[in-house]
């Protein structure tokens, strides 16, 4: 049987909200992106206006969305939305601060903090364990589809942590020693195998004197 062509993959964290701002949990609620993210959105879009890219995927949830149609419209490539994007679930910490959940329930942000991969918040939140398991699932699902191609997926910061440490074997547990900058283009190859890192947390496009984003408005 003939083997399966690499799969190229760039990963986009949505652009800034103003709950990323204020620290506040956003999960699976709806936020939309603020003046900043639609600006970040703008430049990630120039910035991959001349790349070839297969098709788009983008969590759902609107922060992610509003970045992928930007862009789809500099890349002319097709988008669709797959829930299997989506941050991880938080539950009853959704639209609370870092600072009030350790206040109100210090033994469970003990635990969130430890990255316990089995921790899952009430309410209906995930796991660690839980959300590695849909991100892997639903990369394998979507890059299979494109061997020989690129794609570009619009997720969150939950999701790209999931994505490099799957990239760099890395426990859940691990300390994070890598950025998860909002609109930075991360590379990734990805085989049956499983995923391998190319690059990651570029952020050229987003600093001042980088592209014109007032053209692409």
């Amino acid at each position: 049987m003939e083997q399966q062509q690499a799969t190229r993959i760039i990963a986009i964290r949505h652009g800034e909200t103003a709950w990323n701002v204020d620290t506040r949990i956003q999960g699976h609620l709806d936020i939309a992106l603020n003046d900043t993210g639609l600006r970040q959105a703008r430049r990630v879009a120039a910035a991959l206006a001349g790349e070839s890219v297969a098709a788009i995927y983008s969590s759902d949830l609107q922060r992610a969305w509003a970045t992928a149609q930007a862009i789809a419209q500099a890349t002319g490539a097709p988008l669709a939305a797959d829930a299997g994007l989506r941050e991880r679930g938080f539950g009853d910490f959704e639209g609370r601060t870092f600072a009030q959940i350790e206040k109100e329930s210090p033994q469970h942000a003990l635990l969130w903090r430890k990255r316990d991969p089995d921790f899952t918040p009430a309410g209906g939140g995930e796991s660690l364990t839980a959300l590695r398991e849909r991100v892997q699932e639903t990369v394998h699902r979507l890059a299979a589809r494109h061997g020989g191609e690129q794609v570009v997926l619009v997720a969150h910061g939950g999701v790209m942590d999931v994505l490099y440490r799957l990239a760099t074997r890395l426990d859940l547990q691990a300390p994070r020693t890598w950025q998860l900058a909002n609109a930075a283009i991360n590379r990734l190859l990805w085989t049956p195998g499983g995923l391998s890192l190319v690059g990651w947390a570029d952020t050229q496009h987003l600093e001042d004197g980088g592209l014109d984003d007032e053209a692409h408005a």
